[in-house]
């Protein structure tokens, strides 16, 4: 890895720093290139630049709205089939105090872009003003779900995106990898079912999402809370909440200042179960038929709307 380093930065000095680590997708290690800390994530699969090239514009962009900490995002390179990510290092301990800093941040960060909004519509009664916002639903490039690429293509519809872009392709894949009967009974009653879900008075304005936040990808270093690992896109801000009421949690303190800037809107509580969704599919693709079971509860509960 020395070797690798020293080519793709052109310098004469690494040294690895310690710190490995990486989860169940990619490993990764620390280094210091001339005297700079960095973390190196590798993974040897074919199709892992796809995913690093991902996370990097995630954090980029996260990193460009300066509202939560992330890792600087420094350079994604490939050999073969195996690819790389440079990141600034952070000595990252558990989310704990700074829960409910994190909270706030994450609203804030989902109001961002309807801020930039109602910004750039009074802009626009002024020659020559502009404030750039995001008006559909996606990203400018695909992003990773685990090691499963997400179809992140603009749409203007938010039901329409979430249904084709995220939903459709797990059931997709669930049907090729386990031929699995159910899940195809069920899936045109939960697609049929989505607007009840959906009340006209409510106003969804896209929100750029962290998109993977559970408790193993958030927190905190030097008295601050940060989040990283991200699969950036922009959808409803109450997506991101979903994975972030799975595998243990977070600590309610970080739903209660999250919800004092962006309350809970009717119909809450049932869309939740529309965002797990996702995300337990996710799992079963991933992880295997462990996963069936939750999956299929939530799409009969759907499925079962009046």
């Amino acid at each position: 890895m020395e070797k690798l380093l020293k080519e793709e930065f052109g310098c004469d000095n690494v040294q690895p720093a310690g710190g490995a680590g990486g989860g169940c997708i990619s490993s990764g290690s620390a280094y210091l290139i001339d005297g700079e800390k960095v973390f190196v994530k590798q993974n040897p699969s074919l199709g892992s630049r796809i995913m690093f090239d991902g996370e990097y514009a995630s954090l980029e962009k996260l990193h460009k709205c300066n509202i939560v900490r992330v890792p600087k995002p420094i350079k994604v390179f490939g050999r073969g089939d195996e690819s790389y990510f440079v990141m600034e290092y952070l000595n990252i301990n558990s989310l704990s105090k700074q829960a409910s800093s994190l909270g706030e941040k994450m609203a804030r960060l989902h109001l961002h872009n309807k801020q930039l909004k109602v910004a750039s519509e009074k802009d626009a009664s002024y020659v020559g003003r502009a404030t750039e916002c995001v008006i559909k639903f996606g990203f400018h490039i695909t992003t990773c779900c685990g090691f499963i690429p997400m179809n992140n293509d603009w749409k203007e519809d938010w039901v329409q995106f979430y249904a084709c872009n995220r939903l459709q392709p797990q059931i997709n894949m669930v049907l090729e990898k386990y031929r699995d009967r159910d899940a195809l009974n069920l899936w045109p009653q939960v697609e049929r079912n989505l607007p009840k879900l959906f009340p006209s008075t409510l106003e969804i304005v896209p929100a750029l999402l962290h998109g993977d936040l559970w408790g193993g990808n958030a927190g905190e270093v030097e008295s601050e809370a940060c989040i990283f690992d991200p699969a950036c896109s922009y959808g409803h801000s109450e997506f991101d909440l979903a994975i972030s009421h799975m595998f243990g949690g977070f600590p309610s303190a970080y739903f209660s200042c999250y919800h004092k800037l962006i309350p809970k809107e009717p119909g809450f509580e049932k869309r939740l179960k529309l965002y797990k969704l996702f995300h337990y599919l996710n799992h079963w693709n991933h992880f295997g038929s462990g996963y069936k079971s939750t999956s299929m509860s939530l799409m009969q509960d759907i499925a079962n709307l009046k």
